[in-house]
Formats: structure tokens, C-alpha cells, sequence
């Protein structure tokens, strides 16, 4: 527990975080501080390509078994269902607010790059084996949850208004501009594999974080302004934001030791499915959703979730995943 606190105070010390930090403190202070909505958008294209084709890579270099392929099906299935929990479960917390259910649903079934990292640095300093195609298994998890909350909000947008056509929601939701950017990047980064990610290591690789950077001192700008709506519902949502994850990663831990995986494994299967996106999520949801409310989505995830899975969650899904083994097996 101790080293996992201390992991979390040098994440809070990162210049990605502070940056987000720094925008949201320069919108409450009323700063005139501004990135072009251009820019913006050219971040959030960035960020999704660089995420898709990192992970198809990792794909590619393991090749094909038995694992892998339950793996696969795994993250598919809980990209799959876990955002459709999450929505229907804020929907109602909102009062039928389905574009901010469908952003919030977004970002839960997606996942956070730094959560993940550090349980992985929780496992290595425990000396406890997990599977190497997870990192794999991470970029696999970003994209189908931000489909299936298109593919929702598209729903009921259009059921409300009486126009509802399944092709065209379905096409709409499948060939938005980040599903487009996601899936694609994934699938030529395990085409290509690691002589692409060699080739393109000087752009997508080294200025990743610095992009990154720039990306997140823009949303917390936006949030900044957007706080106040909030503090409206804040219990509520701020009770959401720790009592989804602790039902994903148990549910998560629960389907991979049923599977057959290890400790270790099954910890990083919770962990990715009780952590919310920060990255992948925001910038498709900053293109496809801008009527979304980003301090909603965004506090959710960065001041209340990504904490507490730091600090508490990454032992917690350890210990359900040790006590599931012991009673499954």
C-alpha cells in the first residue's frame, strides 16, 4: 500500500496532470489563456492515431494462442458491456441527460494508460506474473466503448425525436471520425507492426507526452469554465465516480479468473476495467460529443476516479482477484 501511495504522489508530479491542473486553475481565475479550437481538434486526431497504432504493435508482436485470443474476447466483451452499464446507470443519475451519459459512459468503458502503468509497477515490484500481450489488450479496451456510447446517444437522440432509423444510427455511430481514427490506427499498427512503429517512432512515439500535454492544459480549461455545473449534482456523480469502477474491476477480475488467468493478469483485466479514460475517451468525445459537458465527464475521471484507483483500487483488484482464485479453482 505504501509503495502504491507513493507512485501516486509522482503521478500527481507529472507534467501532463500539472498542465491539466494549470488550465482549470486559469479558467476559474478568468485567464484570457486560449488554444485554438484548430489546434484542438489536431491534438485529439494526434492523440487517437498515436493510441491505435501503439496498441495494434503490441498486438502484432505476440503472435497468435490460446490466451491471446481469450484475451481479445475478453476486452472486446467488457468494452462491450461495461459502458452499457454506465450509461443506463447515469442516464438516470442525469434525468435522461443523454449526451453527458453517453460522454461518462465513454470514459469508464475506455481506460487510463497511468493506471495501468502503475499496476504494472505494482505487480513487477510483487514479483507476480502477468501476461505480456496486456498492453496489447489496453489499446484493444479504448475503442469499443466509445462506439457503443455513440451508437447509444445516436439512439436516443433520434428516438426522441422520432427518427429513429437503425442503419443510419449505426452508420453514424461506426463511421464517426474517432471510431474511424481509432479502429483504423489499431488495425495498421498490427499490419505493420514493429518496422512501422520504427518508422514512425520520431512521431508518434517522442512527442507523445508533450502532445499530450498541450492536450490536457486544454481540458482543463474547458472544465474550468464548465465547474459550476457540476457543483449541481456533485454527490452524486462524485459517489458514481468510486462505486462503478469497484463494480467493473470486481465484475472484470470475476470473468478472467473464470477464464483461466492468473493473479496477475486478472488484476490488470479489473484494473483496465475499473479505470476511466483521460485520453483516448476525452478527444474522440471532445469531436463526436460537443454538447457534453467536460467538467462533468472529466472531474469524474481525473479528480475523483484516477486517484482512488491509484491509491486504493490497484490493491483492492488484486486482493478479488487472489480471493476469486482461491474459490473458483
Amino acid at each position: 500500500m505504501i509503495e502504491i501511495f507513493n507512485s501516486s504522489l509522482e503521478n500527481f508530479r507529472t507534467p501532463v496532470i500539472l498542465f491539466f491542473i494549470l488550465g482549470f486553475i486559469a479558467s476559474i481565475l478568468k485567464s484570457d489563456l486560449k488554444i485554438p479550437d484548430s489546434i484542438a481538434k489536431i491534438l485529439s486526431i494526434y492523440l487517437m492515431i498515436a493510441l491505435g497504432f501503439k496498441g495494434g504493435v503490441e498486438i502484432s508482436k505476440n503472435g497468435s494462442d490460446l490466451n491471446l485470443f481469450l484475451s481479445i474476447f475478453l476486452s472486446l466483451f467488457i468494452g462491450l458491456v461495461i459502458p452499457i452499464i454506465v450509461f443506463f446507470i447515469i442516464k438516470k443519475l442525469l434525468k435522461n441527460d443523454i449526451a453527458n451519459a453517453g460522454a461518462i459512459a465513454a470514459h469508464y468503458g475506455s481506460v487510463s494508460v497511468v493506471t495501468f502503468i502503475t499496476a504494472i509497477t505494482f505487480l513487477e515490484r510483487s514479483s507476480v506474473h502477468y501476461e505480456g500481450f496486456m498492453v496489447g489488450m489496453m489499446a484493444l479496451m479504448e475503442s469499443p466503448a466509445i462506439f457503443i456510447s455513440l451508437l447509444l446517444v445516436r439512439y436516443f437522440q433520434k428516438t426522441t425525436k422520432n427518427e429513429f432509423k437503425i442503419k443510419e444510427i449505426i452508420k453514424e455511430a461506426l463511421f464517426n471520425g474517432s471510431i474511424v481514427l481509432l479502429f483504423g490506427s489499431l488495425f495498421i499498427g498490427i499490419v505493420s507492426g514493429e518496422k512501422g512503429m520504427l518508422l514512425t517512432k520520431p512521431f508518434f512515439v517522442d512527442p507523445f507526452q508533450g502532445v499530450l500535454t498541450l492536450f490536457l492544459l486544454e481540458m482543463g480549461m474547458l472544465a474550468g469554465r464548465r465547474i459550476e455545473e457540476f457543483s449541481k449534482m456533485g454527490i452524486k456523480l462524485s459517489a458514481a465516480a468510486i462505486l462503478m469502477p469497484l463494480f467493473n474491476g470486481s465484475l472484470a477480475a470475476f470473468l478472467a479468473v473464470l477464464i483461466g488467468f492468473d493473479t496477475g493478469t486478472a488484476t490488470l483485466f479489473a484494473v483496465l476495467s475499473a479505470s476511466s479514460s483521460y485520453i483516448a475517451a476525452p478527444a474522440a468525445v471532445r469531436m463526436a460529443l460537443p454538447e457534453a459537458n467536460p467538467s462533468i465527464y472529466l472531474t469524474m475521471s481525473l479528480a475523483i476516479t484516477f486517484p482512488f484507483n491509484i491509491i486504493f483500487g490497484i490493491p483492492i483488484y488484486f486482493i478479488i482477484s487472489e480471493m476469486l482464485i482461491r474459490i473458483i479453482r
